[in-house]
């Protein structure tokens, strides 16, 4: 059975004169494969043979670069600079002088299996060591990112209030500018209905344009966020992203907010007179 595996090891490179056939097939046998961050920095590339030890200075063993991969866009893994190099689990095992030791190992199970019984049953035999479903791994290891999501839940909030607020207090300045042609409506005989409603469209428009304004605001700038901090840190993780139910629900609770501000903007100023709006 062939698993890869990820170790940490040094790694030298060195020019040396070509070993004979038997030698040359022994090596080429001893395949790994490493990040393409440690393929750039280092200018290796597939075919390229190094050397790897478990300790700096040690000879080693020569081994061939048969792959280089991607890292997955993982949050845990953004920051770190350290490169990772996969080998055979029989390779690696030789290498670092140890035995049938593994820190973990991941077990699947076949579809349709219950994955409750089938942990109960191998930590019931478990003896050294303990069997968690991946997704409680997970878990465990996310709170710090959980505690980010929070954080980044109590901006948005107070963020909305803010700006409900900012418009609520725009809309009631724009209302109030326009009290003397509200108090002609008035004079003339439109109805205090129809003049909110007309203050209420005016205002779902604004927050419409506004909405489509912002949206186009925030996805330059998750363009650029992105482009900016997957060059830094190398890697295809996604920093800043604008879905469209994203995009739907900032809508929706914009209309919602203008339209309430506009209605009670209108119905402010509609109960006073018409004289009273023209200052008499």
């Amino acid at each position: 059975m062939r698993a890869l595996l990820r170790g940490v090891v040094a790694i030298a490179l060195g020019v040396a004169i070509a070993p004979p056939l038997a030698a040359q097939r022994a090596i080429a046998q001893r395949g790994i494969a490493i990040d393409a961050r440690m393929a750039e920095d280092l200018g290796l590339a597939v075919g390229a043979r190094i050397r790897i030890s478990a300790r700096p200075g040690e000879p080693g063993d020569s081994a061939t670069i048969a792959a280089i991969y991607e890292r997955k866009a993982d949050p845990a893994e953004v920051a770190r600079r350290e490169y990772r190099v996969r080998l055979h689990l029989d390779h690696l095992q030789q290498l670092l002088d140890l035995d049938d030791r593994v820190d973990r190992f991941a077990v699947g199970t076949r579809e349709g299996q219950s994955i409750d019984s089938a942990l109960a049953r191998i930590n019931h035999v478990a003896f050294g060591f303990r069997a968690h479903k991946s997704r409680d791994v997970a878990v465990q290891s996310s709170r710090t990112f959980r505690v980010v999501e929070r954080f980044h839940t109590a901006i948005g909030i107070i963020t909305v209030v803010a700006s409900a607020v900012f418009l609520l207090c725009l809309l009631l300045l724009s209302v109030e500018e326009r009290r003397r042609d509200i108090a002609a409506l008035r004079l003339m005989g439109i109805s205090r209905a129809t003049v909110v409603r007309a203050i209420v469209i005016e205002a779902a428009l604004v927050s419409l344009i506004g909405s489509v304004l912002g949206a186009g605001i925030g996805w330059i700038a998750s363009l650029l966020v992105n482009a900016h901090f997957q060059q830094l840190y190398r890697t295809p993780l996604v920093f800043a992203l604008l879905t469209p139910q994203i995009f739907a629900f900032a809508t929706g609770l914009s209309l919602v907010l203008g339209i309430g501000s506009g209605a009670a903007a209108g119905w402010r100023l509609v109960k006073s007179s018409p004289l009273s709006l023209m200052g008499r």
